[in-house]
């Protein structure tokens, strides 16, 4: 009989990139360098500065503009020749950007903030699969993870609005589900998962987390925290599913 697949963490050895070194992706790399220490650590951002700290080290970011194909192909090309990439973690997105912002209502919508919203919410996680699927193993398992969002869900939406930012993440939902299906067949040791991290203190929430309850509003390493907890429970068989911050699927 052969041996089952190892999906502990801890053990994996390997390469963990981590795309998007914001506050949430900071802290997955902080988090990745005590709970899986076999892993090597890589960024890649807009902004590739070198992170530092007590916890990782020192991990490099590479350059990366995910809404440039020539920056996706060179990202892999950066990273091709190491390691097998074992756990991918998507961590960009847009809300709001200049005159981009959450529309109130339909009189709001415009077509350069829906198509920006795609490019970078939903475009660019399913760029990034194709640029690095030739690093992934085929004899070992991986996590492919990217951050969605719960207002990405058609059947949860009960109050409209964000028209933009809603449908983005929804398409993203639905680009990745069917990406699960197509690695399924192809590399059937991967597990692709779209995650919901839960209202976090970032950049992205300041503006609308007023009136977000305390006790509902996560710090990124609390919520670095519950996003690997959550790919720790996922297997093979749970590829292409859509997680909240606490192991519970949401409705698409």
């Amino acid at each position: 009989m052969s041996t089952p697949p190892d999906w502990h963490l801890p053990r994996w050895r390997g390469r963990a990139l981590v795309v998007g070194c914001g506050g949430i992706g900071r802290a997955l790399l902080a988090a990745l360098a005590r709970r899986a220490p076999q892993l090597e650590l890589v960024g890649a951002s807009r902004q590739p500065l070198p992170l530092s700290g007590p916890e990782l080290g020192a991990v490099p970011v590479l350059p990366l503009d995910l809404e440039r194909d020539a920056s996706l192909a060179a990202l892999a090309v950066q990273l091709a020749g190491g390691a097998p990439l074992r756990l991918v973690i998507h961590t960009a997105g847009v809300l709001q950007d200049g005159e981009l912002k959450p529309e109130k209502r339909l009189a709001q919508v415009r077509r350069c903030h829906l198509e920006r919203s795609f490019a970078v919410n939903a475009f660019a996680p399913l760029l990034l699969a194709q640029a690095i699927e030739p690093l992934l193993p085929r004899d070992q398992p991986f996590h492919f993870a990217s951050l969605s969002a719960r207002v990405g869900s058609i059947g949860d939406n009960r109050l409209g609005g964000w028209y933009a930012y809603r449908a983005a993440k929804a398409a993203q939902n639905q680009l990745l589900h069917t990406l699960a299906l197509e690695w399924g067949r192809r590399l059937p040791l991967g597990c692709v998962s779209l995650l919901h991290p839960g209202t976090t203190a970032t950049a992205l929430s300041a503006p609308f987390r007023a009136n977000v309850p305390e006790r509902q509003l996560f710090s990124t390493e609390r919520a670095a925290g519950h996003l690997l907890d959550v790919l720790g429970q996922r297997r093979a068989e749970d590829s292409g599913g859509f997680w909240a911050w606490d192991g519970q699927p949401i409705p698409w």
